[in-house]
């Protein structure tokens, strides 16, 4: 979900064949979704009574209209590979229409919201000249630009100092107005912190030089989010850049190894349980892990 500081450049003939499978993606979608007769918990959660029928109300939103045109007809293709996206997409297929809060906006934005349609779909964005760039295209998209109050060059020490303030720690560590923990994203808009979130996608900010914000506060409080969460099932995160120091590092302290579900190229899927419903001991008091 990068912008353009961090667009990939692709040969003219993957470009296409991503191209392709995009839309396909999207196009996939929609079929199937047309063949759902109700879609108040899932897309794909159940083919019961008549398919034809299904099909006959089934109405294609005017988003997914415009992401398959979009992708049919640009040269301009998502950052992540078709099996990165797929591992989203999968995800998805279960649990759409839900509630994805995406880190990053870019290119694939029109592509997520298309495939949630009937969901709250929400990007997070530091630069509001890029924002501007992305809803020229994409009106329709739900972006709010965001301030980051960390730098990359800063990780190893946030990463071994969090311990030392109580409102970092997993059994206090809370959001909204959290000016004492660094790693807290306290000034998000209300509509984040009135949600609970079942998918979040980390693709941002930007973590590729010193002063860039870097991805330890959304994975920090990613990780918040789902340790909070009151409703049943678990939520899904999904990290990119995992071949990164810092994405890695942090990812191992806040969402944990034992909670990675798949790892396909440079995404990482986590489903991490809320503090409420650990079993086995497991009540994180004390650790995120």
């Amino acid at each position: 979900m990068k912008g353009h500081n961090e667009n990939q450049h692709f040969q003219p003939e993957r470009r296409r064949l991503l191209v392709v499978a995009i839309a396909g993606l999207i196009v996939g979608a929609v079929v199937i979704s047309g063949l759902i007769r109700s879609a108040e918990s899932s897309f794909f959660c159940s083919l019961a009574g008549s398919k034809a029928h299904a099909a006959a109300e089934y109405k294609v939103s005017p988003i997914q209209l415009r992401a398959i045109l979009h992708y049919a007809t640009s040269k301009i293709v998502p950052q992540q590979s078709f099996g990165e996206v797929s591992v989203s997409f999968n995800v998805l297929e279960e649990i759409s229409p839900c509630n994805f809060l995406v880190f990053g906006l870019g290119f694939d934005s029109l592509m997520w919201t298309s495939l949630n349609p009937r969901g709250t779909t929400l990007f997070l964005e530091e630069d509001p000249k890029w924002v501007q760039t992305v809803l020229k295209d994409a009106p329709n998209l739900n972006a709010h630009t965001v301030r980051y109050r960390t730098q990359l060059k800063e990780s190893d020490d946030l990463l071994s100092t969090y311990k030392t303030e109580p409102l970092c720690a997993p059994s206090k560590a809370y959001l909204r107005g959290n000016q004492q923990c660094k790693l807290a994203l306290e000034s998000l808009p209300e509509e984040v912190y009135e949600k609970e979130w079942d998918m979040i996608m980390i693709d941002a900010p930007r973590g590729y030089f010193p002063e860039a914000p870097g991805r330890m506060g959304a994975i920090f409080s990613a990780a918040v989010m789902a340790r909070q969460r009151k409703g049943s099932g678990v939520t899904h995160v999904f990290l990119h850049d995992v071949d990164r120091k810092v994405e890695k590092a942090f990812a191992a302290e806040f969402l944990c190894k034992k909670y990675l579900k798949k790892a396909v190229g440079r995404l990482w899927h986590f489903e991490i349980p809320s503090a409420m419903n650990r079993t086995g001991g497991d009540d994180g008091l004390d650790s995120f892990c």
